[in-house]
């Protein structure tokens, strides 16, 4: 296997890029069956909604001409429904400091499975979050999308979300 190169796109970039992150998150979730366009444009309207969000950060890994993941995620605005909604169910320290303005969201892991469990998740976390060391960090992910990975992460499931159904999970506070 070719060797992986980590890349953090700009917000324009991202844009882009919406169509190959729309196949991407397919491929990623193996949704290429009956009904996968639906899901598809769902991802497609997310996506457009979540690089808009305030301090947008996205990360890539490549292999080669193979787009091999992408993690990425956002700040949640101070007073913003996904704040709320996620400080009320942090630990009272993070919930402290997530009503501060410093509560990032990641919303999107996605690792094709030729290039899982070879690290390629942690590496792009570990880009993703080198701007965020300050920050309380949750994973807001699709039920089930990377509990393994997560765990292995040492993050804590805090819940569930309703629209649309995710699963919080708190990052171990800054090292």
């Amino acid at each position: 296997m070719a060797e992986v190169f980590l890349r953090r796109l700009t917000r324009w970039q991202a844009e882009q890029q919406r169509e190959v992150m729309a196949n991407l998150y397919v491929e990623c979730h193996g949704l290429d069956g009956p009904g996968s366009g639906a899901v598809r444009q769902g991802f497609l309207e997310r996506f457009e909604r979540h690089v808009q969000e305030p301090d947008f950060d996205m990360v890539t890994a490549n292999s080669g001409a193979v787009l091999a993941g992408c993690l990425y995620g956002f700040r949640a605005e101070r007073g913003g429904v996904l704040a709320d909604t996620l400080r009320n169910i942090l630990p009272t320290e993070a919930a402290a400091q997530a009503g501060a303005g410093r509560l990032f969201v990641i919303t999107e892991l996605m690792v094709v499975p030729e290039y899982r469990r070879l690290g390629v998740a942690t590496r792009l976390r570990d880009l993703l979050l080198s701007r965020h060391t300050a920050d309380v960090i949750v994973a807001a992910t699709p039920p089930g999308a990377a509990h393994e990975v997560l765990r292995a992460w040492s993050y804590a499931k805090l819940g569930e979300l309703a629209s649309p159904p995710r699963e919080a999970w708190l990052g171990p506070g800054p090292a």
